[in-house]
């Protein structure tokens, strides 16, 4: 059950309209970083928690989240109020209005399809989508997708921080950009409350394969650290030592019916490519200048 209070969980004051700064703004009310997103991972993941502790937590994130997509709601709303009002009211001829929305900026769409208020879409006018909701049910996994959620959401507040030189937007992002760092402290809680917590998931994995690290990427720019060296690891750099690790053959193979085996071999035979051929093709006949060597002819 939800009860709305019509008052801001932290006041707006806007100082002047700017549509184009608005559109940046829409960027975390329908992006994928954004606070409608976090509101629907988090709420999913509280009805599915089976933990009355993470549950509690999870919704009480949630609700916040909605409260937050209110108040970035509001900047939005705000910064489009005066150019909607013109544009609606039909007191601005084209041109005045190209100039008071700025060009070369998607504020115009703001204006004409969403009548200046905040629309579920990014700052490019992408709509909000559900796959935003990376949610996979498993709380040492999610747990730690929320926290770098939050991380995110944090960076592009402090990206908006930096475009805007009004004080009050300034103020009200830095409030929602602080909240960020609060639920990744939660979160972070809510994760080692978890004893243990790594690797995620109930099954271990397997001890021939989890402390090696492959050097797959060789040459100059090759570096060591606790990521890859020490008495943690066994780093492989040896070519033939990355291949059928397994002590296989590398080769994928399949059990096949007699039926099927057949099947493969007639579709093998009909497709089969006949290497010693040169067959004339459509770019041997429509040669012509820049096309290179073709067919009956030198290079051109």
């Amino acid at each position: 059950m939800f009860m709305h209070n019509k008052r801001l969980m932290y006041t707006v004051r806007v100082a002047q309209p700017d549509p184009a700064l608005a559109s940046l703004m829409l960027e975390q009310f329908g992006g994928p970083q954004g606070e409608l997103a976090a509101a629907m991972r988090y709420f999913t993941q509280a009805i599915g928690e089976v933990d009355p502790g993470r549950k509690d937590l999870l919704y009480d994130i949630a609700t916040e989240e909605l409260s937050h997509l209110e108040i970035i709601g509001s900047i939005i709303a705000m910064l489009n109020q005066g150019p909607k009002a013109v544009l609606s009211e039909g007191m601005a001829e084209a041109e005045d209005m190209r100039n008071l929305t700025r060009n070369n900026n998607t504020s115009q769409t703001q204006q004409i399809l969403y009548g200046g208020g905040p629309a579920l879409v990014n700052s490019s006018g992408v709509p909000w989508s559900a796959a935003y909701v990376d949610s996979i049910g498993e709380p040492t996994a999610d747990l730690r997708s929320n926290i770098a959620a939050e991380a995110r959401a944090k960076i592009v507040y402090e990206r908006l921080i930096n475009v805007t030189d009004d004080p009050g937007i300034v103020d009200a992002l830095t409030f929602l950009m602080t909240r960020e760092v609060a639920h990744q402290k939660s979160f972070e809680k809510a994760l080692y409350a978890i004893e243990p917590n790594f690797p995620p998931g109930k099954l271990p994995g397997d001890p021939a394969f989890t402390d090696r690290y492959y050097d797959m990427s060789q040459g100059d720019g090759d570096m060591q650290g606790p990521w890859n060296s020490g008495s943690q690891w066994e780093s492989i750099a040896n070519r033939n030592r990355q291949v059928a690790v397994d002590g296989g053959s590398g080769m994928p193979s399949v059990g096949l019916s007699e039926l099927e085996q057949s099947a493969v071999q007639a579709l093998a035979a009909r497709t089969l490519s006949q290497p010693d051929s040169d067959p004339t093709t459509g770019a041997d006949l429509g040669a012509g200048p820049g096309a290179g060597s073709t067919k009956g002819s030198v290079a051109r």
